[in-house]
């Protein structure tokens, strides 16, 4: 993916997300990996938005888009408003219930660009040591998180300068075994975990959505 391509997609989904109706409140959006490290092209640009959830569940439209739509938990999951003015970008996980991770990969990104999009109700950076401590504890090395981020909105406000220090390759950031050592992982396991990060994003394609909650 072009670099400036991939920017200006990253700046959409902030334009989206500071001026829309989403199916969820958006707290903060990130980026990181490769397109935080300032490579051109892209294998894929990676986002991370972390969502509010929803408190107050309306049972009436609830009932509404299960009569009319076959899924559950519209106005709980996700809001009413929103359903009702994009019906048909209402994405339901394997048991029918409105996901709202689905439903905001389909509302931010066009389909088959090489974007991930991770959907979370905590911070990135407390998801990041979140992931990391449930993966080593399992081995599961490809459930890591890459730490090396950049904050492009937060609660409410966009960051001032960091679009333009990305587009001008500013950040600097070490490489992904440095950072894992930077977070406590031994030098070998850091290793062993980027190489199974790496094999792992290699298989994905297409766009891709991981909603999680802590």
């Amino acid at each position: 993916m072009d670099r400036d391509a991939a920017l200006d997609r990253v700046e959409a989904i902030v334009d989206a997300v500071e001026s829309e109706t989403l199916p969820v409140p958006v707290r903060e959006v990130w980026v990181y990996g490769d397109v935080a490290l300032g490579l051109d092209p892209l294998d894929r640009l990676d986002v991370y938005v972390t969502k509010d959830i929803l408190l107050r569940g309306d049972n009436e439209a609830a009932a509404e888009f299960e009569a009319n739509h076959g899924v559950k938990g519209v106005g709980k999951s996700v809001r009413a408003e929103w359903a009702r003015e994009n019906p048909e970008l209402i994405r339901a996980n394997s048991n029918g219930y409105a996901a709202p991770e689905k439903c905001l990969a389909a509302h931010l990104l066009p389909d088959n660009e090489p974007i991930h999009l991770e959907v979370c109700n905590a911070p990135f950076e407390d998801n990041v040591t979140q992931r990391l401590k449930g993966a080593l504890a399992r081995e599961k090395y490809e459930q890591i998180l890459d730490p090396r981020g950049v904050c492009l909105y937060a609660d409410g406000q966009r960051s001032p300068n960091a679009m333009e220090k990305l587009r001008n390759g500013e950040f600097a950031f070490p490489t992904l075994t440095g950072a894992l050592e930077m977070l406590g992982v031994e030098s070998d396991e850091a290793d062993a975990a980027v190489e199974a990060m790496r094999t792992y994003r290699a298989e994905q394609t297409g766009t891709t959505v991981r909603g999680d909650v802590v």
